[in-house]
Formats: C-alpha cells, structure tokens, sequence
C-alpha cells in the first residue's frame, strides 16, 4: 500500500519591478481661459462707439439744418459697417467671456475647432506650402480692405470699386508721381545706399553646387567623427527630439590657419545635400552704424527661407573674431608659432636648432623680459577707448543683432500670427522648426563673446589642430597622387615626419612647389630633391646670393659645424633637419632641428642637450679660434641664459627645489613677507644669477669636451658646408657615420690624409683672418672616391 502524497507549493516568488520609464511630462493647460479686465473687454466698445458719434457731430457740423436726432438716424442707415464692426466685438467678448467660466466650451474651441484644423494642416502641408498659403492669404486680406475702403469713398460696392480703382489712380497719376518723385529724391540717398551696403558678402551655393566630401577633408578624421554627429541630428531631428532633447544648431571650428576649417564646413554641405551659405569675414565691417545689423537680418531672413524650401541649410561664418571680442577660451597650439624677438639681431638663429618647447619658452621670455611692466592707468584709458569702438570689427550692434537672431528662431513671426491671432483671443503659432546649422571658424577663440559661445547658440566646440603624423601622411598622399611622382610610401613617412607642423595649406603649398621645381628643370616626374629643394625654400627662403669673404664663410661654417656635431651627439629627442651658411634675411647660418617624432613632454636631459647646442658654438669658436670669438654666439647665449633660467628657478631641473617666481610673488624672504631683510630680493636674485652662471660654466666645459673629441667632423662639416652651402640632416649624418648621403659623401671625410689637408686648410685660414689681407686660399677639392677609405689607407701604408 503507497503512502499519500502531499503536493508542497513553494511560494511564488515575487518578481522584480520593471524599470520605470521616464516619459517628459506635458506642461498643464488651464481648464478655462485667462480672464481679461474690464478695459481690455471694452475699450474697442468705446472706441466704435466714439468713433460713431465723432461721424454724427460732423453731420451736423456740415449741415445745421439737420439736428442731432435726424443725424444719428441718417447715420443708422448708412453707417451700418461701422455698427456690424461693434456687433462682431460683442459677440466676441461674449465669447471670451462664456470661455473664461465654461471649462468645456473653451476645451471645444481650442482643442477640437481651432487645435483640429492646426493639426489637419500640419499633417497634409508641408512648412513651406504652409508659409506660401499663409502670404496668399495676407495679400486677399489686403486686397479686400482696400476695397472696403474704397468702397466707401466711392459710395459704392467693395467690388465695384476695385475695377473704378485703376481709373482713379491714372487720373492722380500726375500727383502721385510729384510725390514718389519728391519721396525718392529725398530718401534715395539714405534708403539705396544702405539698401546697397548690405548687399555682397554672402554667397550662396546650391546643393549642386558643393561637390566635396568628407573623403577630400585629410588629416583630421577625430573631428570628422565629432561632425558627423551633427549631420545626422540634422538629417534626422526626430532622433533627439523625440526623447525629450534638442538638435545642436551651433558649431565653432577653430585651430590655427590652413588646417582645413573652411573645407570642413563646404563637406558638411556636400554630404548633406543642404545649401551652403558663405558669409565673408568682412561682410559686416561697414563705415555707417547699423548696416552690419541690417546685413545680420538679411542673411537670417534668407536662412529662414531657405531651410523652409530644402528642408535645412548650412551657414559658414568665416574669420569669426571679426564679429566681436570680450571672449576667454583656453588656446594651445604648437608653441614657437610667432617672432623668435631674441633671434632678430644678424648672427646665428641660434632658434631653429632648438626644440620646439624650448624656442617658445625662448620667445615668450624674451619678450617679456624686453617689455615694461603695464600701467594700470594706461591700460584702464586703452580698454574704454577700445569700448568706444563697438564690439568687434562689425560696428556697434552687430553682434548683439547675431546673438538676437541665433537666440530668436524660435519666436512667433509675422504680423497676423503675432497680433491678428490675438485680436481673435488665440495664441500665435510658434515658428516652423527651421533647421539651420550655424558653423563658425577663427584662429583666435580668445576674441569671441563668451555670449556667442553659449550652449543654444555655438553648441559644439571643436579644435581643428595640427594633424599629427599619420594625418601628415594621408594629406601628403592625397596631394601627391594627383602628380606625377617617383616617391616611394617611405620617403612619404620620411617627409611627414620631418614636417612635424605642416597644414593641409602647407602641404598643398609645397606639393605644387615640387612640381613647379621639377617643370622648371625639364621634368614632368616629382622627385624626391625636388620635395627637399621645395622645402628649404619654403623654410628658408631664397638665398641674398651675397657672397662672404674667405675668412668670414670659414668662421660660421666652423660655427654652425659645432652646432651640428653637439646635436648628432647628445640629442636624441631632435634629429637636423638642414643646416646652411647662406645669408638669409635675419642670419648668417643655421642648424634646424625637428622631431623624429609627435612628443608632447619635455625631460630635463633634454632641455640640457638644448644648452650645450646653443653652447656649442661659443666653445667651438675659442677652441678653433685661439680663445677668440664673435658676436654670432649672441643669440646662442640668450637662448641658453633663458632655458637655464627656467630650470633653475622655476622647473626644479637646478641645484634648488623652490620657485623663484612663486617666491617673488608671495614675497618669501622680501620685505613685507615672512623675512626682514630689505636686501633679501636682491640676495635672491645675486643667488640665482650664481646658479645660472654655474650651470652655463659647466655646460660650456662639456660642449668643449664634446668638440674636443670631434675636431675632424667639425672641420669636415664646415668643409662641406663651404662647398655646398646647404646640407641636408641625412648629409650630416652621413658624415658623422662615414656613409653616403644625397648630396655628400661622407666616406671620403674618414681618409687621414683629406683630414690633414682640412686641418692645413683651417690653420690657413686662422692665420689669414689675423692678418686681414685680400688673399685666397683653395678650398681643398672633393676627392673622387674609388675605394674605401681604409683600404686606401692600407695601401698608403705599404
């Protein structure tokens, strides 16, 4: 016999809230309308009614025969339009006034009669058939109250008098063209000329007309990306907008100039498919106050009506700091980008061998150590007198009219829609949602309004920086496949990289340089000496073709050879670049250096291989010179003074841990701080200056070290650089590695005999220089290389 089964029922168990889902709340209407006062009800009332009895009193003031009575009972009659105008005000307040207590009733008017045709219309119209019915229906509006008018000064029918209205008009033609001819006359010179002021600077292009892409824009895809998120709210609103959000309508590109801004804004247009509106940085630059304004206007009304037609359109405000100032937005950028100030003077450009950060830090300090300390008087007189001249290069109220109009396309337009809706009691009708993508470009972010950069009005912010050097070499292939080249992929990486901040401008720039160096040779192939000829000359320009004395062309080549050899050995974070001792427009000679590649900090190993270059020249002229030097070293010893400056007062890369700066600005050790001395600033800065002594006399004995053990390649340098005037970093290395370069052959400077024949020819030279005579020694001439040096060498030996 089994045993019973018991059924055991578990517990349900419970099962977990679904997530709930925010939906955005609608604003609540009121259940009846708002109610008006007692003046708002009648004053149309009284106005009819007044109006009335001033039309009864002139009756009787023309005829005294006829009384007061007969003449409000004529007036019955034949002024029955101005009675019917009174009935339709009543019925109307009556309505307003059974809506104010009748929740019901004012539901039915709003929502079913007035809200039902609103949404038919909406769902069968498009927003541009909308706005072309509704100026149809102003101009019949328009037409029939001419015709009432007429009408009544006929004494006849409103239809009748519109077909007597153009016999009229030819019988007061005479009149009517005295008087457009005195209006004209008197208004013409203000009326055309501002008419015709705000004409010209925007252009428009159709979207047949914009045939670039996306793929034309090189080296820059990571704000590419970022604008594409644009086009796509602006292509499908209903993404954003439907979840509650809104479609960012404002866009800023700013970066420095040639790093494709402009070309970014045409592919926006092009891949939209919507027209393009290019608005001329000088467009709104007027002599008369008001036209900017008037411009503004125009281009916002054209705007409108071209994103109601093709469904969106695109505005470009190039040279957008020409708009307005007072803006404060944080700009980096590659440092080194203005006036090397303490490399202006005729010696060595003791800049270009430096690296990046340091030729900043250079100019920057040089020049504000060159520039008084600012009046606050003075600069308090040179900021109201700048107020007075407007904000911005538009004039006075140009901005403000672009902020208007950025902040006010959501505002009801038009006259019926803002005043005839609410003579009828009914709000206005907002505006169609015009979908227009507002983009602006500068290369000074810190001259806008911080008003224009506003979210609602610039949503989007992007920098349009240097590309780095994958985009180089993008940009660089684009450009050459449209040439006949020979380059190969490495040469195209190799020219990328040293070009660290090269621009799609720069690089179209020196693409069509190449090309033209080689059709000026015969060629119709690029080659890669034309590209280095095309950059040298892009960087250097062309040479003065002044031709040195012998004594002086061996002094700065031996110069820049120092320079040189101490950059090939201690600098690993800069490779050269070019070095020349032709005469430019600021130096005698130089030694460029670049980076091999994209670096973003600076080590302190570094900045010391940066001081001991500078130094290098210094050392090498006293060593090769017999302790004698020139004034070239000028700008070399500025540059190392500055750069040792910083790291010992300010970087902790010194003897010392604390800043000198911030010292000095909380007075540590100064009179009124924590200290008493009143001899304490000056003792501060007696021991900085010792430091920074310090650290130059240790430098300048190791960059003699350095030259001492490289005598042979200094001097082989120099020769080569007296042959050739021009080298290029692949030659100076082939020099130092005995290899072959593009222009020089670096094994034949290893042969001991060459050496000592360039040795001879230096001590000629030195003695020459003190005698200061007119004669000429031969250059030792370059060898034809057979053989290797060290063979050669062997075979001399046996």
């Amino acid at each position: 016999m089994s045993e019973p089964t018991t059924d055991v029922t578990e517990p349900p168990v419970p099962e977990s809230p679904a997530p709930e889902v925010h939906t955005p709340a609608k604003k609540a209407e009121r259940p009846t309308r708002k109610r008006m006062s007692l003046w708002d009800r009648s004053r149309l009332l009284l106005l009819f009614a007044g109006l009335w009895f001033v039309l009864v009193w002139a009756d009787v003031a023309d005829n005294p025969l006829i009384t007061f009575e007969d003449s409000m009972r004529l007036r019955l009659e034949d002024g029955q339009w101005l009675i019917w105008l009174a009935g339709i005000e009543l019925v109307r307040q009556l309505h307003f006034l059974v809506s104010e207590h009748w929740s019901g009733y004012h539901r039915f008017w709003t929502q079913r009669v007035f809200g039902g045709s609103e949404r038919l219309m909406q769902r069968r119209l498009s927003d541009w058939t909308r706005f072309r019915l509704a100026r149809l229906i102003k101009v019949l509006l328009l037409i029939a109250l001419l015709a009432v008018v007429a009408g009544q000064v006929l004494e006849t029918s409103p239809i009748l008098a519109l077909f007597e209205a153009p016999a009229l008009l030819w019988s007061a033609m005479p009149l009517i063209l005295q008087l457009l001819f005195a209006f004209f006359f008197v208004a013409f010179q203000f009326i055309g000329l501002f008419w015709l002021l705000t004409r010209g600077g925007v252009d428009t292009y159709y979207p047949d007309d914009i045939t670039t892409r996306f793929s034309d824009v090189w080296g820059q895809d990571q704000v590419v990306e970022r604008v594409k998120e644009n086009i796509v709210f602006l292509e499908d609103p209903d993404t954003i907008e439907a979840r509650g959000g809104y479609v960012p309508s404002g866009m800023l590109l700013w970066g420095p100039p040639g790093t494709g801004k402009t070309l970014m804004a045409e592919a926006v247009a092009g891949e939209t498919g919507k027209p393009y509106v290019f608005v001329d940085p000088g467009a709104f630059t007027n002599m008369f106050m008001g036209v900017g304004i008037l411009k503004v206007k125009s281009v916002f009304r054209k705007l409108r009506r071209l994103a109601l037609r093709y469904g969106g359109v695109i505005v470009f405000f190039d040279e957008a700091d020409s708009l307005g100032s007072r803006g404060a937005l944080a700009q980096g950028g590659p440092p080194g980008g203005g006036r090397f100030a303490p490399f202006d003077q005729f010696g060595c450009h003791g800049g270009h061998y430096l690296s990046e950060p340091s030729r900043y830090l250079v100019s920057t300090a040089g020049r504000d150590a060159a520039e008084p300390a600012p009046d606050p008087d003075a600069r308090r007189s040179r900021f109201v007198m700048g107020g007075m001249n407007g904000m911005g290069g538009g004039g006075m109220g140009t901005l403000q009219a672009l902020l208007t109009e950025l902040s006010g396309l959501k505002k009801p337009r038009g006259f019926l829609n803002r005043y005839g809706r609410r003579v009828l009691g009914m709000r206005p009708k907002p505006p169609p949602k015009y979908r227009i993508l507002v983009m602006m470009a500068t290369n000074m972010p810190e001259a806008l309004d911080e008003a224009l950069l506003r979210p609602g009005r610039i949503d989007r912010i992007y920098k349009v920086g240097y590309p780095t050097k994958a985009g180089r070499v993008r940009t660089y292939e684009g450009y050459f496949d449209k040439v006949a080249h020979e380059l190969t992929p490495e040469q195209i990486d190799k020219l990328a990289t040293i070009t660290p901040y090269a621009t799609g401008a720069t690089i179209k720039d020196l693409v069509n340089e190449s090309l033209i160096i080689a059709i000026r040779d015969g060629r119709e192939v690029i080659t890669w000496q034309d590209v280095t000829k095309a950059k040298h000359l892009k960087e250097l320009g062309p040479s003065q073709n002044v031709d040195y004395v012998q004594r002086e062309r061996h002094s700065v080549a031996v110069h820049e050879g120092c320079h040189a050899v101490v950059a090939y050995r201690i600098r690993e974070h800069l490779q050269i670049n070019i070095a020349t001792i032709e005469i430019g427009d600021t130096y005698l000679g130089m030694v460029a250096s670049i980076k091999p590649e994209d670096q973003f900090t600076t080590w302190r190993s570094e900045y010391e291989a940066d001081i001991l270059t500078s130094l290098a020249s210094l050392a090498g002229e006293r060593m090769f010179f017999d302790g004698d030097s020139t004034s070239g070293v000028s700008g070399d010893l500025t540059s190392a003074t500055l750069v040792a400056t910083q790291m010992e007062a300010l970087w902790g890369m010194g003897t010392t841990v604390s800043s000198y700066q911030s010292a000095s600005a909380f007075q540590i050790g100064t009179p009124g701080g924590r200290g008493h001395d009143d001899d304490a600033t000056a003792s501060a800065r007696r021991a900085l200056a010792d430091r920074i002594e310090d650290h130059l006399s240790t430098s300048l004995r190791n960059a003699e070290e350095i030259l001492r053990d490289n005598r042979m390649y200094v001097l082989a340098i120099a020769h080569a650089l007296e042959t050739h005037k021009t080298l290029s970093g692949e030659d100076i290395e082939a020099i130092m590695s005995g290899t072959e370069g593009p222009l020089v052959d670096g094994r034949i400077y290893a042969d001991p005999e060459y050496q000592r024949q360039l040795e001879a020819y230096h001590d000629e030279v030195v003695q020459l220089r003190r005698g200061q005579t007119a004669k000429v020694i031969t250059l030792p001439p370059v060898p034809e290389h057979e053989e290797e040096p060290t063979q050669a060498a062997a075979s001399r030996a046996d």
